[in-house]
């Protein structure tokens, strides 16, 4: 069977990391995460603390003074995307596997060997989430689901094109 790749987009504390990890166990082909945050961070030579923050923020006070104006004619968040969609693009081309996150349904939006999927929950459930699973009061809950929901829509429309 030739093989196929799964991306995934999820809202925050929507559970959509563990629904990606079960469905890799149960087709038994590789999950992808932060690997590709690790695999960036390898391949630009930077701390992988500082290619997370900078996915994260958006912007990276490290990497900007190691290159204040991105490396050759590239920004530093291009430069980060570049690298990561070299990565999502070579994986897909190597096996079939399973990508979280990253634009990479907008990186590989042109191969027809891609299902993508979107996990979304309600709001009360996320809330479940973070003050459950990651035992955030209900304050920095509301804060933290609004940051990084606008965060991921923020990158993805600007990096990928469209609405995640």
């Amino acid at each position: 069977m030739k093989h196929f790749v799964i991306t995934l987009t999820r809202q925050f504390a929507s559970n959509g990391r563990p629904i990606a990890q079960a469905m890799s166990r149960e087709l038994g082909i590789n999950f992808y995460d932060r690997d590709i945050v690790e695999a960036t961070a390898a391949r630009l030579g930077l701390p992988v603390r500082e290619v997370s923050d900078t996915e994260d923020t958006h912007s990276t006070s490290f990497f900007r003074s190691l290159y204040p104006l991105g490396t050759g004619n590239l920004s530093v968040q291009d430069e980060l995307f570049q690298t990561q969609s070299n990565i999502i693009r070579d994986l897909a081309q190597k096996e079939s596997c399973i990508i979280v996150g990253r634009c990479a349904d907008a990186v590989l939006k042109d191969r027809t060997d891609v299902f993508n999927i979107r996990v979304y929950a309600p709001y009360e459930y996320r809330l479940g989430v973070c003050t459950g699973q990651l035992a955030m009061d209900l304050r920095t809950a509301r804060k933290m689901i609004e940051r990084v929901d606008r965060s991921r829509e923020e990158y993805h429309r600007e990096y990928g094109g469209c609405e995640p």
